[in-house]
């Protein structure tokens, strides 16, 4: 790619999302913009039944539209009390995202539920697409239960709620770095570190 800077879009208008992948791209040599840095970006309808289909249809659409690779990763929150919700609607649970009204519709759907069965897992797919190459697509899952209120000020989303059992605190009460650790995100993108320069040359 010859001196021109590395360049990945990654499909959010999220800054926290942003701050962690840019912090993730770094070492890489890889600067990250956001949807923020789009103009005109087309509308994307998110109607996969899956995480990866809605992550791959959001990355190809952008990277077609923007001809440069772009980043993609839809994530969520599977209870198994509640037969996998909020899943794929996670960031739209209770209103578009709304993490507080998102938080109380949780809670209140599982306020009969006992201790040992409020267990849950966080999911992200990452998907990397080019106009020129086949999708890169990386998965990864954080395992714990939902608390019966939230603990925590940091991380967004359902993290106030997330019981993480081997560090003994929410994913709200994680510094950055810890969460990165530990987090489905990061076990998913250290999947992805490990194929992305292979792909991207």
């Amino acid at each position: 790619m010859g001196d021109r800077m590395k360049e990945i879009v990654i499909a959010t208008k999220n800054q926290g999302k942003a701050r962690e992948y840019a912090a993730m791209f770094a070492p890489l040599g890889i600067k990250v913009k956001t949807l923020a840095d789009v103009k005109d970006a087309p509308e994307i309808v998110e109607d996969g039944q899956t995480f990866t289909e809605n992550a791959l249809k959001k990355a190809q659409t952008l990277s077609d539209f923007l001809q440069m690779p772009v980043l993609a990763d839809d994530s969520g929150l599977v209870v198994d009390a509640l037969n996998g919700e909020p899943g794929i609607y996670s960031a739209r649970y209770a209103g578009d995202h709304d993490d507080d009204k998102n938080n109380e519709k949780l809670l209140a759907n599982l306020a009969e539920v006992a201790d040992d069965k409020r267990t849950a897992h966080f999911h992200c797919s990452v998907v990397v697409t080019s106009p020129i190459k086949d999708p890169l697509v990386v998965e990864g899952d954080a395992y714990g239960k939902i608390l019966h209120a939230k603990r925590g000020k940091a991380g967004f989303g359902y993290d106030p709620l997330f019981f993480y059992p081997e560090l003994g605190k929410t994913f709200a009460e994680l510094s950055q770095d810890e969460k990165n650790e530990v987090s489905h995100r990061g076990i998913a993108l250290r999947k992805l570190m490990t194929q992305l320069a292979d792909w991207w040359d």
